[in-house]
């Protein structure tokens, strides 16, 4: 998501700017530039294009394409696939923070968030928790089409709002590596090819196509300890059934260590590139 180019030089530092910020000061600064961002997504809705697609495209390909080759028939894999590719869809959603962050830097726009009385992280964390709506549209987009073609809840409710709740989360915290990717490369167009380099390993590599146990070993030994996999298998467990606490729990643990890990060293390379 990218903010309209500002083609005027960046104003005066505001006499306020270098005051010390507070905590919750700061997160009331995040959650309105966060409030910016959704506005601009809802009035301009051609900037949902790509996640739109996404789904409707990998939903057909995969269902049609490969599920008689992969299950023996195209209704049985829709009921496994689905689940894994609300989180393999939201992985490639939050690709776009990144690219969008890196066009809004090289285009000045941070420069006039930086001259005001603003925590200066506020702008990075604003943007990343207003791309909560991509991961929305994503997972409506395809569960739509899924139940359109067959797919059903096997459990509850509850249990299928609780796995679109993990998805959103986890787009999240995969949003803080795309966030350091885009900090850290030149320019906007580098930012695609990096960024899949990097997931696609882990969603490939992952449960959500196929059966570990029909890969190569070395290839299932990377599917078992791979974190996408223990996500997909929570999802599932949640939308279609089977077991959950030992999954989720692990999915909770990688969420917390990405975020302890990712999170810091994006906005130190964040604060280090708007300097």
């Amino acid at each position: 998501m990218s903010a309209p180019t500002l083609d005027t030089p960046a104003p005066a530092l505001h006499p306020e700017a270098r005051r010390r910020i507070g905590v919750m000061e700061g997160v009331a600064h995040s959650l309105t530039l966060a409030k910016r961002n959704l506005r601009y997504v809802m009035r301009t809705p051609t900037t949902l294009i790509d996640t739109v697609i996404q789904p409707v495209l990998f939903l057909l390909v995969f269902v049609f394409l490969f599920g008689g080759a992969i299950a023996g028939g195209w209704q049985d894999y829709l009921q496994s696939l689905v689940p894994g590719l609300m989180v393999q869809i939201t992985m490639y959603a939050s690709m776009g923070t990144g690219m969008a962050l890196n066009t809004d830097i090289s285009k000045g726009v941070f420069d006039r968030f930086r001259s005001l009385p603003i925590a200066r992280s506020a702008p990075l964390v604003g943007a990343v928790l207003g791309d909560v709506i991509r991961y929305v549209v994503a997972v409506t987009v395809l569960l739509l089409l899924a139940f359109v073609l067959g797919f059903r809840i096997q459990t509850d409710p509850l249990s299928a709002l609780l796995a679109c709740v993990l998805v959103v989360v986890f787009g999240l915290t995969l949003c803080w590596l795309s966030v350091l990717v885009g900090m850290v490369v030149a320019s906007p167009q580098a930012v695609p090819g990096i960024a899949t380099a990097v997931i696609l390993p882990l969603t490939f590599g992952s449960n959500i196509f196929a059966d570990p146990q029909t890969m190569p070993r070395w290839l299932e030994v990377w599917t078992g300890i791979n974190p996408v996999s223990y996500f997909v298998d929570t999802v599932r467990g949640l939308m279609i059934g089977g077991p959950v606490t030992e999954p989720l729990l692990v999915s909770l643990a990688a969420v917390v260590a990405c975020h302890a890990v990712l999170m810091p060293i994006a906005i130190r390379a964040y604060l280090r590139r708007v300097r």
